[in-house]
């Protein structure tokens, strides 16, 4: 049986390590279509923002005998959106990307809509849309890069996992605001 070689030798390494330097992150060995991969995280980016701002409009407006926990809910996941759309920043700028945070084209950039409802559950609807909106576009990133970027595609599954809780913490609102109506 014919062993493989783990890694390259130590000083193939080295030398491809000091070629085109400037490219930081980015070494020969990378496969996604970076033009492609930038454009879909600054697309992720304005989501997130766009969902920031959303959230965070529901929990000022948030208002009722349930507003209090429910505001909790959204200043919590307004946090967390933007903890993604740093991620997402660092990510494009590792890449030898610019991020995009113009608000000039900002939703038609944005996969989520921004809406702002009237009542804690059109609210709360508004978000679980959002959060769907979001867990069907990263789905479709993930599976677009597969193996070609896999600090990315990992990044963007932790991002999903987060949106997921989301979803679920919603629709746990919604059930519970049910329940009291009846």
């Amino acid at each position: 049986m014919t062993q493989k070689s783990f890694l390259t030798d130590v000083q193939t390494l080295r030398k491809r390590a000091r070629e085109h330097i400037e490219q930081g992150a980015v070494t020969p060995g990378y496969k996604a279509d970076r033009d492609t991969v930038l454009k879909i995280l600054n697309e992720a980016l304005a989501t997130e923002i766009v969902c920031v701002l959303r959230y965070k409009r529901h929990y000022f407006m948030a208002d009722g005998i349930d507003a209090g926990s429910v505001a909790a809910e959204f200043l919590q996941h307004a946090n967390e959106e933007q903890a993604h759309a740093d991620q997402i920043a660092q990510r494009i700028v590792q890449l030898g990307g610019e991020p995009n945070f113009s608000p000039e084209g900002m939703l038609s950039r944005s996969h989520s809509e921004y809406v702002e409802a009237d009542s804690l559950v059109e609210m709360i609807r508004e978000d679980l849309v959002a959060e769907r909106v979001a867990i069907g576009s990263y789905s479709e990133m993930i599976r677009y890069l597969g193996s070609d970027d896999p600090t990315t595609r990992r990044m963007l599954e932790g991002i999903l996992a987060m949106e997921e809780e989301h979803a679920e913490d919603l629709v746990s609102l919604l059930a519970d605001m049910d329940k009291k109506k009846k």
